[in-house]
């Protein structure tokens, strides 16, 4: 299923929902987004991140995957659940689990931002070592951090400035460790 099969798949979802619920777009857009952006999802001309989507349910009383497409739709169609799940793994520092995590769909840039911060989050957890190998560990993650930083909608300098110190931080560190060894 392409991305826009599957946006229109998703906004029809929504759109049955909020039917179900006797709601108007406004009653459902309240503060968080404008009616305008809830039509463009609702008609697949823009896809929500993340954020939205949570609240959506939460406004449609619905779990993330009932908005989701039928196995029979497609093999590949993304678990909205998959998402919040690695969205609260970020929350739990469990940062490994972040940078772990393959993307390759519709939420690619949301999912590219939090690898970005958790590779930031990381490498400042290995600075705080004495321990070459995890001093070179910080500067691999810190520059992980960087490119991911630069990627998409969400690109973030301020992420990427901060793994740029911490990678030159960490390679005076490791420099000034390979001269007390000679």
């Amino acid at each position: 299923m392409d991305s826009n099969t599957h946006s229109n798949t998703l906004g029809k979802r929504i759109k049955e929902a909020r039917l179900a619920k006797k709601m108007t777009q406004s009653e459902v857009v309240g503060d968080f987004i404008t009616r305008n952006m809830l039509s463009q999802i609702e008609s697949g001309a823009a896809t929500p991140s993340v954020k939205t989507l949570e609240y959506l349910c939460k406004v449609l009383e619905i779990e993330p995957n009932a908005l989701m497409p039928d196995e029979n739709d497609s093999k590949t169609a993304p678990n909205a659940e998959r998402y919040i799940s690695i969205r609260n793994e970020f929350a739990n520092k469990n940062y490994n689990a972040v940078i772990s995590y393959e993307q390759a769909d519709e939420f690619s840039d949301e999912i590219c931002a939090l690898k970005a911060k958790a590779c930031l989050e990381a490498a400042r957890e290995c600075s705080r070592s004495e321990n070459a190998a995890d001093l070179q560990k910080a500067v691999d993650l810190a520059k992980q951090a960087s490119e991911l930083s630069q990627r998409g909608i969400f690109a973030d300098d301020s992420v990427k400035s901060k793994a740029e110190e911490i990678m030159k931080s960490n390679a005076k560190r490791l420099s000034d460790y390979y001269r007390s060894l000679l």
